[in-house]
């Protein structure tokens, strides 16, 4: 009796800490998972909305709507487009303040906006590229900024065309940019300088990525996203708070330097670093908090009466962080650890693997869900030697169990001797029992690394399976709690139960059906929880991910069969 009571406390105590774990993982994984790919959302959509135009007079204190100060500067443009990216040049003040990603919408729905990358600067959602010279402090020298009219050699440009910017001082200094565009997503900007003037000059160049939100920018928990680069060979990625703590970070030895969102990236990327420094830093004004990601040449080059002076290329990436490319401009302009850009985190020598054969399935196939069912089957091949040894051992395990009732029965309460005679058992039968976790153990960081794969590459937003699953990168959108949308009602995050889980909590049932149960009641019964357990937090994971792990449990269910029948024979 006393011990029947110790077994329901025991489990009574193990339901409780299911409870906990579900409501840990909902309260402090899922909830800002979600949170943080709302806010995504309502950032977009902001930068896309619509206003009346305004006047000319800008105000500097005051923010503006984005498709206003574009309209507003039409006749101060040079446009271009190369089917991947659009948008135009600002000629007051040389910079790159539009650009709309054309393959890639808000929304997986058909009428939905393009996604907006760069903006102007007094938009509320400000993002924008410069580039230009610095003067020594004792040489008074007229330099172009932010109110400069440039003149343009042309009026729109597309990939492969050069466009040419300039503007000369009262001194008679011309200062010159020259930009090309490549196919995707990389400009190449040269900068020039011929002093027409009657004395020698001192300049130096910098760049700048700036970018700004309207109250505090938020840090993602899941994935990393602010400020990044290659600093010393060493990737480094700082947060939007640690940016925010501290006046200016600077850095020496830059292979690049930039902001990474999740799925998007800009970044300057010099293809000489001889005396630049890199920096980034923050500042606020009024309810505006602005980034910026910056360099400049700490070597003054000193350009005599009647000479050109001429710096290094600098490469400017803003686009979409799609692997395949970032592999291509890493290898072709010997970029350092380019595709880390794409956060795969801690376990990449597993993920970018992964994700490389996922998509050399694709092609294959052209549907990412197919592809996921094709991955599976491999990685169940791979793994089919360690699976046969560790379902021979279950089996085994399985037979065992009326000699392990004898043994509970001879030695009662006394679960030391047990525990013991137990042990002696399977040494005599040459049976371990924790063979078959092996295989499980070796899912363990693939499941992570498709996670990873599912959550933050480019590919997989937005990608389509069959039936009601739009997207694989979300949760499935049906649930049971509202009868898959025929009651109108929107249940809590943690009921929102789709079919696919439902689908994973049965398959891992049956397949716990085929494994002999724990001797301890207990444990068995912990068990018999798990399918609960995990199909309240499988519910909130990428429906690709679920798929990946329902397909495996049925060929897991499978194999056990199919080795089974092997034994027989």
């Amino acid at each position: 009796m006393i011990d029947r009571m110790s077994q329901n406390t025991r489990l009574i105590i193990a339901s409780i800490l299911a409870a906990i774990v579900i409501f840990a993982w909902q309260t402090f994984y899922v909830d800002p998972m979600l949170e943080a790919a709302r806010q995504e959302q309502r950032e977009i959509e902001a930068s896309i909305k619509k206003a009346a135009p305004i006047s000319a007079s800008l105000k500097e204190a005051e923010i503006f709507d984005r498709e206003a100060l574009i309209a507003d500067t039409e006749n101060a443009r040079v446009k271009f487009n190369n089917g991947h990216i659009k948008g135009s040049i600002n000629l007051i003040g040389a910079r790159l303040d539009d650009l709309t990603l054309s393959k890639y919408r808000v929304t997986s729905d058909y009428d939905s906006k393009n996604v907006v990358l760069l903006s102007p600067a007094k938009a509320g959602e400000a993002y924008f590229a410069e580039f230009g010279w610095l003067s020594r402090s004792d040489e008074a020298i007229n330099m172009p900024n932010h109110k400069t009219k440039w003149h343009a050699n042309k009026k729109e440009f597309k990939a492969g065309e050069s466009l040419i910017l300039s503007h000369v001082n009262s001194q008679g200094i011309e200062f010159i940019i020259e930009i090309l565009m490549d196919e995707d997503y990389l400009f190449t900007f040269k900068q020039k300088v011929i002093n027409r003037s009657s004395n020698a000059i001192h300049l130096a160049n910098y760049g700048l990525i700036n970018r700004a939100t309207i109250g505090s920018a938020e840090d993602n928990m899941i994935i990393h996203e602010g400020g990044i680069g290659v600093f010393d060979g060493k990737l480094k990625e700082v947060s939007y708070s640690d940016i925010n703590s501290s006046t200016k970070l600077d850095y020496n030895q830059f292979s690049w330097i930039g902001f990474s969102d999740k799925y998007w990236l800009t970044s300057i990327i010099p293809t000489k670093n001889i005396g630049l420094v890199s920096r980034l830093s923050s500042s606020h004004k009024d309810q505006i908090q602005r980034f910026q990601a910056s360099f400049n040449n700490e070597s003054v080059f000193q350009i005599d009466p009647g000479q050109k002076m001429e710096w290094p290329d600098m490469l400017l990436f803003a686009g979409a962080k799609e692997l395949d490319l970032l592999d291509k401009y890493e290898a072709k302009y010997n970029i350092p650890l380019f595709d880390r850009a794409v956060d795969f985190g801690i376990l990449y020598f597993v993920t970018k693997p992964i994700f490389e054969l996922l998509h050399y399935f694709y092609h294959l196939v052209g549907n990412f869900g197919v592809a996921i069912l094709i991955l599976t089957v491999v990685i169940k091949l791979l793994l089919f030697p360690l699976a046969h040894k560790g379902f021979k051992g279950m089996n085994k395990l399985k037979e065992l169990q009326p000699k392990m009732a004898i043994l509970k029965e001879k030695y009662g309460n006394d679960a030391t001797a047990f525990q013991r005679a137990l042990l002696d058992m399977y040494k005599k039968e040459k049976v371990n029992p924790m063979g078959g976790c092996l295989p499980i153990l070796l899912q363990i960081p693939i499941f992570f690394a498709l996670y990873k794969v599912l959550y933050v590459t480019i590919e997989m937003r937005q990608a389509p399976f069959f039936g009601w699953i739009k997207d694989l990168s979300v949760p499935d959108p049906y649930t049971i709690t509202n009868l898959f949308g025929l009651i109108p009602w929107d249940p809590p995050s943690f009921l929102m139960i789709g079919v696919f889980p439902i689908l994973m909590a049965l398959t891992m049932f049956f397949q716990q059906r085929l494994n002999p149960e724990p001797s301890d009641p207990v444990q068995a019964q912990v068990m018999r929880l798990l399918p609960i357990v995990f199909l309240f937090m499988f519910a909130s994971f990428p429906s690709g991910l679920v798929i990946y792990w329902t397909w495996s449990n049925v060929l897991s269910i499978l194999q056990q069969v199919f080795i089974k029948r092997l034994e027989r024979k």
